[in-house]
């Protein structure tokens, strides 16, 4: 935990930062940063809202990236190969913007959110359930580290 000290000092807008990041596709885990906050002084409503908001405003850079860089720029970069572009590109169609509720999924939650963007499903249902996935990861951690 002594890594996660300096985000947890930083308070709210650290953990702001922290869940936007961990959304992203660079590698890194705001869940941890939250259970140390979740012994601090801060208020569970203020710890859900701003690690979900933060990770939501992430999870949907993934989106902008997926909707407006060109698709075939963002595959090459990426290094998709054309067989999986397709079962994602099913997988959304099929699904639609209820992909956005397995956004916070670890490894695949990136991807998710990419695929929305680049076959074009609608922002604001994707925003809304993006979120309602993450708050929902969120709060049951606190849930468990406050003993609800």
């Amino acid at each position: 935990m002594e890594l996660f000290t300096g985000w947890a000092d930083a308070g709210l807008l650290g953990l702001f930062l922290a869940s936007f990041l961990a959304a992203t596709i660079l590698p890194f885990s705001s869940e941890a940063l939250l259970a140390a906050m979740a012994f601090g002084p801060w208020g569970t409503a203020a710890l859900l809202l701003t690690a979900s908001i933060g990770n939501t405003l992430g999870g949907m850079t993934n989106y902008g990236l997926g909707r407006w860089v060109p698709e075939g720029k963002l595959m090459r970069r990426l290094r998709v190969d054309p067989g999986k572009a397709e079962r994602w590109n099913v997988l959304v169609r099929r699904y639609g913007s209820w992909c956005a509720l397995l956004c916070w999924l670890p490894v695949i939650g990136d991807p998710i959110a990419i695929a929305l963007g680049l076959f074009r499903v609608r922002f604001w249902p994707v925003l809304f359930l993006m979120f309602i996935g993450k708050a929902a990861r969120y709060a049951v951690v606190l849930a468990l580290l406050r003993g609800w």
